[in-house]
């Protein structure tokens, strides 16, 4: 896959932090962390398997089960 430079700018206390963890060989690279980064928020933004399928659920109907259930554990 053909990738693309682009800059960015950091703040020193989030480059710091972001060296610390190529210094602990946690990422191989700056550009190896950022990009794992950004894929990681990438993906939360695009949903989940779970996210979806919880958006599928009844709330009212879960709340009623959820309830249920409670008052079931105080007899």
């Amino acid at each position: 896959m053909h990738k693309a430079k682009i800059a960015i700018s950091l703040d020193e206390k989030t480059l710091d932090h972001l060296d610390r963890l190529i210094r602990q060989r946690i990422y191989p690279s700056r550009s190896c962390a950022i990009r794992e980064a950004v894929e990681e928020k990438l993906q939360r933004f695009g949903g989940s398997r779970l996210a979806r399928e919880c958006g599928k659920l009844d709330s009212e109907f879960e709340q009623a089960m959820a309830d249920e259930g409670i008052a079931g554990n105080l007899i």
